[in-house]
């Protein structure tokens, strides 16, 4: 284009010196041509000039106010992160544009697709595999130890078990599990006469002849076995009030007797403290790995088909619930403009941090590539006008003049 342009100026010249030799030898209309090419040769010049001021100096030469974007890219460059700022990361436009982009309802219907949701759940997968994988298991296995176990060793056992006991207990939801000890309680008397018998011989006097420690024996282990009988069949056995007495007591002293809390609390230590509860807490990770990395690559896992069903049911509801889509909104123009608002200064530095790395004559070639083809049409189109203007002034001069 730079070659068309100085041809056009070439052209001119040509004609000028043509018409210019055949106005010497008298020729009328050499004069208006001589006038057009003249003029032509002055517009293609001085747009030349323009041209060229912008990314260097013409001919070298130090002429002020030439090789405006070498010399001025710094400049530019804060102009235009102002610019950017002002125009385009104003809260004003930001929320016009959230607005009429209407995002909840588009990502609804872009979700509600089933090839859509598959595609975002296989990337979630992915993330997920990628997360996991990168994780080392000793540093997860020390998370887990402080933020889990030393949470619940900084956490009293006493009161929050009392509380939940009390209710428990005041709901009678207990009365099963006694129901369950009562009848195992009398399961085991009744079959183990041999070793009451035992333990009365074992107790008894060694001067006591055998068949009465038998007969003892026996007259207790019919008394154990019916009290064991009545506490089982009665629900409103003075054995069953007991125990019930004695476990809202213990809910009560859990929460306010200071021995029965620190007890707990030393029965904590210990049920932390043990190798099986050590070994379960560094086993639990390795557990939770292979359970999420299998669930990840299989795409028919309840995992995935969970997610993937429940992306395609938001994606409904924000489609058909404008409420839903209103809060959806709110959320993304306030966090937008959020972030507008405090880092349009970070974002805007971008820009001008940018432009200022910028080496001045690389920028200003690069810039003159993307945009120097339409600005030669600036000097061939000072040539044409420049020669149509020449051309008029020196007709309207030889008409009135």
């Amino acid at each position: 284009m730079k070659a068309v342009a100085g041809g056009f100026l070439l052209l001119a010249t040509l004609i000028y010196v043509v018409a210019r030799w055949q106005e010497n030898d008298g020729a009328a209309w050499a004069g208006y041509v001589r006038a057009a090419a003249e003029a032509g040769m002055v517009g293609a010049l001085a747009d030349w000039f323009a041209v060229t001021a912008l990314f260097r100096r013409p001919l070298g030469l130090p002429i002020p106010h030439t090789a405006i974007i070498p010399t001025r890219k710094d400049v530019i460059g804060r102009s235009l992160g102002d610019f950017v700022g002002s125009n385009f990361l104003s809260e004003q436009v930001v929320r016009d544009k959230l607005r009429r982009a209407a995002i909840s309802r588009r990502l609804g219907g872009w979700l509600d697709d089933a090839d859509h949701a598959e595609r975002v759940t296989s990337e979630l997968a992915t993330a997920v595999r990628g997360a996991v994988q990168v994780l080392r298991d000793e540093d997860v296995q020390a998370v887990l130890e402080q933020a889990v176990v030393r949470k619940v060793l900084a956490q009293p056992w006493g009161p929050p078990l009392g509380r939940i006991l009390g209710q428990v207990f005041a709901d009678g939801s207990h009365h099963k599990l006694v129901d369950l000890i009562c009848d195992r309680a009398y399961d085991w008397v009744r079959d183990n006469h041999d070793t009451v018998l035992r333990v009365v011989s074992q107790r008894a006097p060694s001067w006591s002849p055998k068949f009465f420690d038998a007969i003892v024996a026996d007259k207790i282990y019919a008394e154990v076995l019916s009290f064991a009988w009545a506490v089982k069949t009665d629900p409103e056995h003075q054995m069953r009030k007991a125990v019930d007495r004695f476990l809202v007591e213990f809910a009560h002293d859990l929460q306010h007797d200071p021995k029965t809390m620190a007890k707990a609390e030393q029965i904590q230590q210990q049920v932390l403290e043990h190798p099986e509860v050590q070994n379960l807490v560094s086993s639990a990770w390795g557990t939770a790995k292979k359970m999420l990395l299998d669930a990840a690559e299989d795409p028919s896992s309840e995992l995935r088909v969970r997610v993937r069903d429940g992306l395609r049911s938001l994606g409904r509801r924000l489609v058909d619930e404008p409420e839903l889509q209103s809060k959806v909104d709110g959320w993304l123009e306030g966090a937008t403009v959020y972030v507008v608002s405090n880092y349009r200064d970070e974002l805007t530095t971008l820009i001008t941090d940018t432009v200022e790395r910028w080496d001045a004559q690389e920028t200003s070639r690069k810039i003159e590539l993307q945009v120097g083809r339409d600005l030669q049409f600036i000097r061939i189109n000072g040539t044409v006008v420049g020669a149509l203007a020449g051309l008029l002034i020196y007709t309207v001069t030889q008409l009135f003049i």
